[in-house]
């Protein structure tokens, strides 16, 4: 089985992984102890490309959660999915990036970065075929931009025949915690095109249109956001974690994006003209509705 190694950073990138899984853990019947409660063989057939069967038929995710503070780790090992992941996998600083994309890149990440390393060989080394990496971040913080995009060139290092997808949040005026955040995705951006293969743009002003327009939400929160990236994020992957003809794994997805999305030869916009309308957990799918969001790809 080609296996893939999910890894998300810092406080954003760390939200909306835990919000992935919950939903990839329902849709292949996971409860959050990591023992099977589903009823189709369907979902089984493919688990092993994200998880690891421990002992005891304990499904545990290929995940390495890390970031420069312990809060949003303590949030998410106290999440109702938090017992699922691997104790060791956590891997995580005290002082923070400060939404500062230097530190992140050069100083306290660059301090941490060995550790995480430790724990991405150990998890790649358990695989039987690893077909790549996927990495979850987001470019206005400091620990997502600045070591996430530190990690992703390192690995591309160690790992040069292994694809690289990440998930990137970009931020917006409209959404916009501090005033140095165009400055940090400026420069992860340039990260982001020399070392990954795929990158899916999340762009937070997008998903608050799609939340003002489409779900007529009047106050969105993060968690609403977090919960529309949840569902792009298991779409984009469904076809690698369920049996099918086309796009069986990260290299098919690439071909796929670089064959029918790109329209001139670094970057290009496409438009993805369908998606779920989704509200909170209590919510479930009610329906499709067209909605046009811009997705930025790397070749």
């Amino acid at each position: 089985m080609r296996e893939i190694l999910h890894i998300q950073g810092g406080q954003c990138g760390n939200q909306i992984g835990a919000k992935f899984w919950e939903v990839i853990c329902d849709e292949h019947g996971i409860d959050p102890a990591g023992a099977y409660r589903g009823d189709s063989d369907l979902q089984l057939e493919r688990i092993n490309v994200y998880y690891h069967e421990a002992s005891g038929g304990r499904y545990v995710p290929r995940a390495v959660l890390m970031d420069l503070e312990p809060g949003t780790m303590d949030s998410v090992r106290s999440g109702p999915f938090g017992p699922i992941f691997r104790p060791d996998n956590f891997v995580f600083g005290q002082s923070g990036a400060g939404n500062n994309w230097a530190k992140g890149h050069y100083t306290e990440g660059a301090e941490l970065i060995d550790s995480v390393l430790d724990v991405v060989r150990k998890e790649a080394e358990s695989c039987d075929c690893l077909q790549g990496f996927q990495v979850c971040h987001s470019l206005g913080g400091g620990t997502g931009s600045g070591m996430g995009t530190l990690l992703i060139s390192k690995i591309r290092e160690e790992y040069p025949d292994r694809m690289m997808l990440t998930f990137s949040v970009f931020p917006s005026p409209k959404v916009s915690d501090t005033v140095v955040e165009p400055y940090n995705a400026t420069l992860s951006v340039h990260q982001l095109v020399e070392n990954a293969d795929e990158c899916m743009v999340l762009d937070n002003e997008a998903l608050y249109d799609i939340c003002f327009r489409t779900l007529k939400l009047t106050t969105p929160t993060f968690g609403d956001l977090n919960h529309l990236i949840s569902a792009t994020m298991s779409g984009v992957t469904c076809c690698l974690r369920f049996p099918g003809q086309l796009n069986s794994d990260l290299h098919g997805v690439y071909l796929h994006c670089s064959t029918k999305m790109l329209a001139r030869r670094t970057m290009a916009s496409s438009k993805t003209t369908r998606s779920w309308m989704l509200i909170r957990s209590e919510v479930h799918r009610v329906g499709h509705y067209p909605v046009k969001t811009d997705c930025i790809v790397s070749h």
